[in-house]
């Protein structure tokens, strides 16, 4: 006896994504099928696992498969799967509602988004496939029932804010979708998804490699024929022939040629069908940017068909994302999102890889110390870093799409992956002074360089505009030596653990002393700088004491040729920036004070200095040192200490002059 069905509203979100993809996302409506195909086939990859690992089921495993049933006379589409099934709590949690984190953002991208390609990319990458059923039926009803349960769950809605969901005393094994169709709309896209030759297209097209049988009762009948084209009537002509032979009976028929791709050779898959496996495995609508291909052989075997994406996903820096590729053992789906195989850095790289000689039964933990998955993610690592460097000298373009869009993570191994360090800086890209619109790498940079430059120069920033405006830029400026422009939050991290390039030192111009002098303009400059020494050794001596409680130093400045003043960092300081991001990280951090520089030839510098040399108890004198520091620390983009009391200082000399 059923349990009386409840009602209940679906959640602001899905509901706003259900509208949206109702009315509004795809262009392509025929992707439904591929969804809840997708849906269908890991559903059995779960319930095999549980049946290998020993798992107490009340389910027959004995033949897995996925089915498709068409109803014309009712216009009803059913998926039906014969796998794990969903306890009643999970429909709740998973169906009812969208349990993802990063909704609310994927919904503002979504409406944002000014074409539907765009849109479709969006939808893949949030995996909420199950909701495109709505696009191409009234009602969407499911019945599922858990392998480990007797009794089952019914749920249904038309999409349009409620929902209904019931316990039902008796259920099928696994899962069953049923669509009541819309009325075809061909000019809308909307096919008549009853026809079996459509469902056979779609099939063949999005689901060929599920390995899982793929079956569906078809008959030979003169619609069909008459709308197929040259092409499939030809290819299902032999399948005609042998239904009339048998009296037009339905037969039960597999659509897919359940091959798995990685274990294929090159030479018999298609781009199509690796871009459409591609999408079956990531839940993304674009095709990937490359595709990678290894297989080892020896004393420990495995397959990889792995995948870089052409766009990043929208949750690539949130905290709950998944990473890792699927992990199979023996074409044994074995588990989702392997993070032992693909370190964090390359979180967004997609695929399978398939061992040979690991235990089935293998867990979580178990992997972390396997020798085995160990020697395994090394080498994956190295070939898709490899790969990256293919693309640099034969795929400029996608090179270029690939550091837009997955740079800021790659640069995180630059902190953790010391083994593959030398190859991450070789494929990473900075902007630079040498091109205010392309990137430079390393490499290049290199073959730049001044004769006789020993450093790699840089300078990290809150963004391009504020860095290039700095004082600290001026003497390079002026000598034409090229700067890097690190703008990302993770370079202040890794510039200060990352010593060279190449036996090229890494140097911040905004840390420790300039020299951009030549050997001969040193000797030159000698008996000047000594006398500036002299000159400035009262006034620095006084300001160091003076502005003691912000500054650890004033000192004379070789980098600036403009500017009156900059503040500096010793060599081993954190920068501003990353002090601040220790401080809004909850880390708590002591006041590291700067080195004030000056410029000796400025006028406001050389006249603060005949004005202390005249009369060091002047008033005022202190104030202006507080203002020349304060213009300094806006200068590069910093915060005041005290701005209140900067404004005061500057309004009321300002006023003096009128």
């Amino acid at each position: 006896m059923n349990t009386q069905a409840e009602t209940f509203e679906f959640q602001v979100e899905a509901r706003q994504l259900l509208q949206l993809m109702i009315h509004s996302i795809y262009s392509n409506k025929d992707v439904f099928l591929r969804e809840l195909i997708s849906n269908a086939s890991d559903a059995l990859d779960k319930l095999r696992l549980e049946a290998l690992r020993g798992t107490e089921l009340r389910a027959d495993t004995s033949d897995l498969h996925i089915e498709i049933e068409v109803d014309k006379e009712h216009r009803t589409l059913t998926v039906r799967d014969n796998g794990i099934g969903m306890t009643h709590d999970e429909v709740v949690g998973l169906i009812g509602t969208i349990a993802k984190s990063g909704t609310a953002e994927f919904l503002r991208e979504l409406k944002e988004s000014k074409d539907a390609a765009a849109s479709q990319d969006l939808i893949g990458q949030f995996g909420v496939g199950f909701y495109s059923g709505f696009m191409v039926a009234d009602q969407v009803t499911l019945v599922t029932r858990h392998a480990t349960e007797t009794r089952g769950t019914r749920w249904e809605s038309t999409g349009e804010g409620t929902y209904t969901i019931e316990e039902l005393d008796e259920a099928p094994q696994g899962t069953s979708v049923i669509l009541r169709l819309k009325p075809e709309d061909t000019e809308d896209s909307l096919f008549d998804y009853t026809s079996p030759w459509k469902i056979k297209e779609i099939v063949k097209r999005y689901s060929d490699f599920i390995t899982w049988p793929i079956r569906m009762a078809t008959e030979s009948t003169d619609a069909d024929a008459n709308a197929t084209t040259d092409a499939e009537a030809e290819a299902d002509k032999s399948e005609d022939e042998a239904g009339e032979k048998a009296g037009d009976e339905p037969r039960l028929e597999t659509l897919n040629s359940m091959k798995a791709l990685w274990a294929r050779s090159r030479d018999e898959v298609s781009d199509d069908e690796y871009h459409e496996f591609y999408k079956h495995i990531s839940h993304d609508w674009n095709n990937p940017l490359e595709t990678i291909r290894m297989q080892a052989e020896g004393t420990f075997e495995y397959q990889a068909l792995l995948f870089i994406p052409s766009q990043a996903p929208l949750d690539l820096f949130m905290r709950e994302r998944k990473r890792g590729v699927q992990l199979y053992v023996k074409r044994v789906f074995i588990m989702d999102d392997c993070e032992e195989l693909m370190p964090e850095y390359l979180r967004f790289v997609k695929g399978v890889v398939d061992a040979q000689d690991l235990s089935l039964n293998v867990s979580r933990e178990t992997l972390q110390q396997d020798r085995q998955i160990q020697l395994m993610r090394r080498r994956l690592v190295k070939k898709v870093l490899s790969t990256v460097k293919d693309m640099m000298s034969e795929n400029a373009e996608g090179y270029a799409t690939f550091w837009k869009e997955f740079g800021r993570a790659v640069k995180e191994g630059l902190l953790d992956d010391f083994e593959n360090r030398d190859a991450i800086l070789e494929i990473s890209s900075f902007a630079s002074t040498q091109d205010p619109e392309r990137p430079t790498t390393l490499r290049q940079y290199l073959d730049r360089m001044k004769d006789g430059q020993q450093h790699i120069y840089y300078m990290t920033g809150e963004s391009r505009s504020i860095i290039e405006s700095s004082p600290h830029m001026e003497a390079f400026r002026e000598k034409g030596y090229e700067v890097l422009l690190l703008t990302d939050p993770i370079d202040e991290m890794w510039v200060g653990s990352v010593p060279e390039f190449d036996d090229k030192q890494f140097q911040s111009i905004a840390k420790g002393q300039v020299d951009l002098d030549t050997e001969e303009e040193k000797k030159e400059g000698e008996a000047e700088r000594e006398q500036r020494k002299k000159d400035f050794a009262e006034l620095l001596s006084w300001m160091t004491t003076t502005l003691s409680e912000q500054v650890k130093e004033v000192r004379l400045s070789s980098r600036l040729t403009t500017s009156p003043a900059c503040v500096v960092g010793d060599t081993h300081d954190v920068t501003p920036q990353l002090e601040n991001m220790f401080r809004a990280m909850g880390q708590d951090m002591p006041q590291i004070k700067r080195i004030l520089e000056l410029n000796p030839t400025h006028p406001l510098v050389t006249g603060l200095r005949e004005a202390h040399s005249a009369d060091p108890d002047a008033a005022g004198l202190a104030e202006t040192a507080e203002l020349i520091h304060g213009m300094a620390v806006l200068a590069e983009g910093g915060e005041l200490g005290d701005p209140a009391r900067f404004i005061k200082l500057m309004a009321d000399r300002l006023q003096h002059t009128l």
